[in-house]
Order: structure tokens, then C-alpha cells, then sequence
């Protein structure tokens, strides 16, 4: 089969893959669709802590049942569906809590023996599958995964719909994020960025405000004069840039919670003092567990939210290599680019 790697920091090329060999209580789907993740470029510039070069790359993913082994039981041939594309494995507080996010080992695509998704066919345990509706196509079928993450961090928030959010960073995941506290009910939601593009598409996602903080000294007022009462109940950061945090204090209540979805690398600034003496919280967020995935698309078959207006580029296979290009380097204002494998 033909498979998307990462190769080598910045060097991406399609080759000939071999399929695994499909187990009992597997599934392996024709891929129609996968999506490029900001992980995935992480994998792409070297700096993943854990999927590393040379890799079939991928996670996101959406397409049709061919092959199913012989112990499964709830899909068939022919049925469309997506992958939450991870498993807790080992005896772990992740296993015996039911968070598979807490697990020491998680497993994903692109680790040890289970191949990226960004291939004509992607095998898969049956227990990681969800059956997309036929309402869902499979380019919103693909949005399951990083609307689960948008979604989980959305509870680790505990939002509600009298809450003032501010998320920062309108990224793909900064976006979905949007998409998942306004399922929550919240109305006043401020979207920053440094890219006006990205900030226009977080209006036509329903934000309320966006403000692009570059160059700009003063954007914390000016956020907190979106509103009413000054300052926001909670504060998601989509971003993981130097500074961030104590950006996110600085906008917070007292009383009220931070939660980090970013993937960060090194040390963030935290001022303690802040934290302690107004009983502020700042909360970590890890992926998502399976009721998350199952919200998720709970989300995207109502209909309710335009989910797939993140969807700014779809490129052949062929053309992966100019996608990470472009997402890397924000080419083109895009958000969210998909590989075709029809």
C-alpha cells in the first residue's frame, strides 16, 4: 500500500508500506480522509517525545470497513467509521480508572507496531472504532478525534453557559474548542491570535470577539473590556508559546481556572503569587477519553455547530509534503488540512 512517512525532520515522502497482518478483534478500513494535527508536525520538525522519524505519520482518520477479523462483532464490511486512535495499555491508573489518557503506556499511530493512518489501509482493534452515521461525511467523520480533544478540555473546564471564556490560540484545537464550550452553552467567548485569517474563521465559528495580539501591548485589557464584569471565568490555552500562562492568569477571576491544552516543550513562567493568593487554578488537559469521542460526534451529527468550517485545505496524498509544509509554516491561511486517499 502506498503510506505517507516522515522520514526524516522535514523530509516527507510517500512510499510503499506492507499492511500488517489483521488480527482476530481487529478492523482495517479503506482510508478515505486523514487530518493533519499539530502533533503530527511536531513528528514532522523532530521535536515529538515519542513518535519519531521515520514513521508512517497520522492519527486523525475516516473511511470504510473492508477487512474485520474474526472475533469482532460490531462492524461489518462495507460500514464507515472513524478510529479514537489510542489504547492504555499495562496495569496502570489509566486502565483500573477507565481514563485512558492517564495511562503510563499508551499506545497510538505511529508507535512501535501500530502504523500511522495516513495510508490506502489502516488497521485498527475493534474497541477504538466508532460508526459514523450516514448523515456524517467521512471529511466531518475525520473531525471526531481533535473535536474530542476540544471537547475533553471543555469538561476538564468545567464550562457553563453563563461562563466569559477566553481561548487562546485559534489554531485547529483552539477552534474545535470553541466549537465544543459553545455546545456547552457559553455565549461570551473572546478567540486571540497573531493571524487575522485564523481570527476571521473563529468568528464564523461563533465567537464573540476575536483579538489579534500581535505587536499588541495592551490585548489583555482589551479582551477584559469585552466584557462586562472585567475578567473571565476560564481560560483555555490552545497555543504553547513562551509567556502564556501568566497571560491566562493575568485574564482570570479569582476563583476562576486555566486549563492547558497545548502541547508545550520546556518550562513556563508561572506567577505563584497570583495563583495562591487569588485562589486561581490552572489545570492540566491530556487528549480525551471515550466519552469524549462519543460527544464529539454527538456534536458533528446534530449539526447544530458548523464543525467542518476548520477545513481550510483537502490535497491528495501525493500532495502531503506541501500540507505539513503549509501547516508548519502557515501558508495559504490554513487551518485544518486534510490528505485524500480516494
Amino acid at each position: 500500500m502506498k503510506a505517507v512517512f516522515v522520514d526524516d525532520a522535514e523530509k516527507v515522502v510517500v512510499k510503499e508500506a506492507a499492511l500488517p497482518e489483521l488480527k482476530e478483534d481487529e478492523v482495517q478500513i479503506k482510508v478515505s480522509v486523514a487530518g493533519i494535527c499539530g502533533s503530527d508536525i511536531h513528528t514532522y520538525k523532530g521535536l515529538h517525545p515519542f513518535r519519531k522519524p521515520p514513521v508512517i505519520i497520522g492519527h486523525e482518520v475516516a473511511g470504510e470497513v473492508v477487512e474485520v477479523g474474526e472475533k469482532v462483532t460490531h462492524f461489518k464490511v462495507g460500514d464507515r467509521v472513524t478510529v479514537e486512535p489510542q489504547i492504555g495499555t499495562g496495569e496502570s491508573e489509566g486502565i483500573m480508572t477507565g481514563n485512558v489518557n492517564y495511562s503510563d503506556n499508551r499506545l497510538a499511530p505511529g508507535m512501535g507496531d501500530w502504523l500511522g493512518t495516513m495510508a490506502e489501509y489502516f488497521i485498527a482493534p475493534e474497541a477504538q472504532v466508532l460508526l459514523l452515521p450516514d448523515t456524517v461525511t467521512y471529511d466531518e467523520g475525520v473531525l471526531v478525534e481533535p473535536l474530542a480533544v476540544g471537547v475533553h478540555a471543555a469538561y476538564k473546564g468545567d464550562v457553563k453557559p453563563t461562563d466569559r471564556v477566553a481561548i487562546l490560540g485559534a489554531g485547529p484545537i483552539g477552534l474545535l474548542t470553541l466549537i465544543a464550550v459553545k455546545d456547552k452553552g457559553a455565549e461570551d467567548v473572546v478567540v486571540t491570535d497573531v493571524l487575522d485569517y485564523s481570527l476571521d474563521k473563529a468568528k464564523e465559528m461563533g465567537a464573540s470577539s476575536v483579538i489579534n495580539i500581535k505587536d499588541n501591548q495592551n490585548w489583555i485589557n482589551e479582551a477584559k473590556q469585552t466584557l462586562d464584569k472585567g475578567s473571565f471565568d476560564k481560560v483555555f490555552i490552545t497555543a504553547g508559546v513562551p509567556g502564556i500562562v501568566n497571560d491566562a492568569l493575568n485574564l482570570l477571576k479569582k476563583g476562576g481556572r486555566v486549563v492547558t491544552v497545548a502541547m508545550f516543550h520546556g518550562q513556563q513562567e508561572m506567577d505563584i503569587e497570583q495563583l495562591q493568593q487569588n485562589e486561581k487554578e490552572v489545570v492540566g488537559c491530556m487528549t480525551y477519553n471515550r466519552p469524549d469521542s462519543e460527544k464529539a460526534l454527538e456534536i458533528i451529527t446534530k449539526g447544530e455547530l458548523n464543525v467542518a468550517k476548520v477545513i481550510s485545505h483537502k490535497l491528495h496524498y501525493e500532495q502531503a509534503g506541501e500540507g505539513f509544509k503549509m501547516v508548519d509554516k502557515k501558508l495559504d491561511n490554513s487551518v485544518k488540512v486534510l490528505v485524500s486517499f480516494e
